[in-house]
């Protein structure tokens, strides 16, 4: 290609450039003027609307400041008021207490008064004692201690009649319901009058049978005696061998081997050993259902005892009191206990179970020491039982039960040992009784004879009139009383009857 065409496209190109880039800028340039104009438009508007909004500004605070001195100036006619009712309060709680001050130095005025014309009053009382003292020649204390004992003296025969009907209403309202309660009580729950007593007697077929029980140079008697710790007595007594111990499971444990070696036939060492055994099962067997039944005859659940004391309940079963059974006494105690529960208001549930238990120390007593009470109360204190029920094994035997329930369990002991046919007392201990009560109601002075009564359960007791009143009657019935019960243990209660007969005696010649 020729340089001269090269360089004559350089030049257009450059022209070409030269010329785009003056018509841009030209292009610009008017763009930038109507950017201006349109910018200086907007400014015109903005300032506009500036004014505009300034002057509305202006008038809504003007507005809003008459707004807040109106309700200023009501706020300070409200203030004036509240001020105007707090000054005229002021002025008449001033004239209150002015009024208050002026009673309160008149009361100091009248009671400055009241106290000069009490001590002349006391002043005049004095000098009047004074002089009445002087006049009947006696001291206060010495005129009121004969006017007393004048009173006393004239009216002994009244106030001894008041206490008397005042003593037979009370007495006949609460020997009324306590009779009522004892009886429903007691005719609702009627059981056998004779409990069966604990045998420990033996019966042989034939007296050829004691040989052999004693065995060859008495070898088989030692065996039964060590096994078991009873002792055999073989007397002339014909067909029975009596067993003799103090703990009634032992001789129950030997009688009932005894009686198996008898059937058997076979008597000898090995085989009363066996026997032996064979006998503390069965007996162990016999002990639990016993316990058993007399929970279900009273409706405890037996799941509620523990398997333990169920047996130990049951060993009651061959324990006797009095000739009594006290498995039977206990189950008596219990029902009786529950029915006075319903009726006194008292807890039936914790009654029965404490009937029930009250005398659960006997059951091993012969092998624990300490009365039975406290052995109950450890018993059941250590199978679980509530204080509550723990201390009816105390509270039957105790003079003044501290909880009604405890009041429930021995009144029901009382009737259960006491009712007739229940216990079996020696002739001995019975006269011996008797003879007691009568020479405790002798002992007080006055008395001329005493005699005991429906087998122990009333003394009657004759007094000499010269030297007891009507009124020392009461006192010395309630001394009497209360001399019995401390002094002598039996069942029940005893009544005391106090005598006094004048008699005036005259002959017409």
């Amino acid at each position: 290609m020729p340089i001269e065409t090269i360089g004559l496209g350089l030049v257009g190109v450059l022209l070409g450039v030269a010329a785009g880039y003056t018509i841009r800028k030209m292009i610009m340039k008017g763009k930038v003027k109507s950017s201006e104009e349109r910018a200086e438009r907007i400014l015109k508007e903005a300032k506009t609307k500036g004014k505009e909004t300034l002057l509305e500004a202006k008038e809504e605070a003007l507005s809003l400041l008459n707004d807040g001195k109106r309700e200023i100036a009501e706020e300070r006619k409200e203030v004036k008021e509240a001020q105007r009712r707090l000054s005229e309060r002021e002025t008449r709680l001033d004239s209150k207490l002015t009024e208050a001050e002026d009673h309160r130095r008149h009361l100091e005025h009248r009671q400055g008064e009241l106290e000069k014309k009490h001590v002349a009053a006391q002043e005049t009382h004095a000098q009047l004692a004074g002089k009445l003292e002087e006049v009947s020649g006696l001291s206060r204390d010495e005129a009121r201690d004969k006017l007393l004992n004048e009173i006393e003296s004239d009216e002994a025969e009244v106030l001894a009649g008041r206490i008397r009907k005042l003593q037979d209403v009370s007495d006949e309202e609460i020997d009324r319901k306590a009779n009522m309660i004892l009886s429903l009580a007691v005719q609702r729950y009627a059981s056998s009058h004779v409990a069966d007593a604990t045998t420990t007697a033996v019966p042989l077929p034939s007296d050829d049978m004691k040989g052999r029980i004693i065995g060859k140079e008495g070898r088989n008697i030692k065996a039964i005696e060590r096994l078991t710790g009873c002792e055999l007595i073989i007397d002339e007594t014909p067909g029975m061998v009596l067993i003799s111990g103090f703990s009634p499971i032992r001789r129950q444990v030997a009688a009932k081997a005894l009686t198996a070696l008898v059937k058997d036939g076979r008597i000898q060492p090995a085989r009363i050993e066996e026997a032996i055994a064979d006998a503390k099962k069965f007996l162990a067997k016999d002990m639990r259902k016993a316990g058993e039944d007399a929970l279900y005859e009273l409706g405890i659940p037996v799941s509620s005892i523990d398997p333990k004391l169920v047996s130990i309940l049951g060993r009651l079963k061959f324990r006797t009191s009095y000739g009594q059974n006290v498995l039977k006494h206990s189950i008596e105690v219990a029902q009786v206990s529950g029915m006075l529960a319903e009726m006194l208001g008292g807890n039936v549930a914790d009654c029965k179970k404490g009937g029930l238990f009250h005398d659960i120390g006997k059951a091993v007593d012969h092998d624990m020491q300490g009365a039975h009470p406290e052995i109950g109360y450890n018993i059941m204190k250590k199978f679980g039982f509530p204080e509550e029920l723990c201390y009816q094994s105390i509270a039957h035997h105790e003079d003044k039960p501290r909880t009604l329930e405890g009041v429930i369990v021995k009144a029901a002991d009382a009737i259960s040992g006491a009712r007739p046919g229940a216990r079996r007392n020696s002739i001995e201990d019975y006269i011996q009784r008797l003879e007691a009560i009568e020479e405790t109601a002798m002992d007080f002075p006055g008395v001329e004879k005493a005699y005991a009564i429906q087998a122990g359960r009333e003394v009657r007791v004759f007094i000499n009139p010269q030297e007891v009143d009507d009124y020392a009657a009461y006192k010395m019935a309630t001394e009497i009383a209360r001399k019995l019960e401390n002094d002598l243990t039996y069942p029940g209660e005893i009544k005391v009857t106090i005598i006094r007969e004048t008699r005036v005696t005259e002959y017409a010649r």
